[in-house]
């Protein structure tokens, strides 16, 4: 699986333990930034990561910033791309069993590495139930299309 990275600076340690825990697991690592604990917008790598899903050159995104909240918030600007926050592994199988979430966002300021890591292996582990989710998740991509 190709995963791809975003994150601030508030997630940048948090998200460079994951990209070696993704990694060992055998899966692709993208890293879109930001590339240190200098001063990094959530906005721009939270939508970067999500643009990367969406064009079809990555599987999935892992979002970190100081609460998961504001990395997520961009990356659902981007159509095709479901981001949720996840603070615990239950969420994270949820979210692809039901809501089909192609990214997630972790808060480093939230979880410690290790729930972190938890949280991560549930999510690339899961897959999508389909059935009634699919109608819900239809209804969610015509409200994002503005239909």
């Amino acid at each position: 699986m190709r995963v791809v990275f975003g994150s601030d600076h508030a997630g940048y340690a948090l998200k460079e333990e994951l990209k070696d825990h993704v990694a060992q697991m055998g899966h692709e690592v993208i890293d879109v930034g930001a590339h240190s604990t200098q001063r990094a917008d959530y906005p721009q790598y939270g939508r970067e990561a999500a643009q990367v899903v969406a064009a079809g050159d990555a599987d999935r995104a892992i979002l970190v910033c100081g609460t998961g909240v504001g990395i997520s918030l961009a990356a659902n600007t981007v159509e095709g791309v479901r981001c949720a926050v996840c603070s615990e592994p239950y969420t994270a199988k949820l979210t692809r069993n039901h809501n089909d979430a192609n990214a997630i966002a972790l808060g480093a300021r939230v979880v410690g590495p290790g729930e972190a890591q938890m949280i991560t292996e549930v999510f690339l582990g899961e897959d999508f139930e389909g059935g009634r989710h699919q109608t819900r998740i239809d209804m969610v991509n015509q409200m994002k299309a503005g239909k």
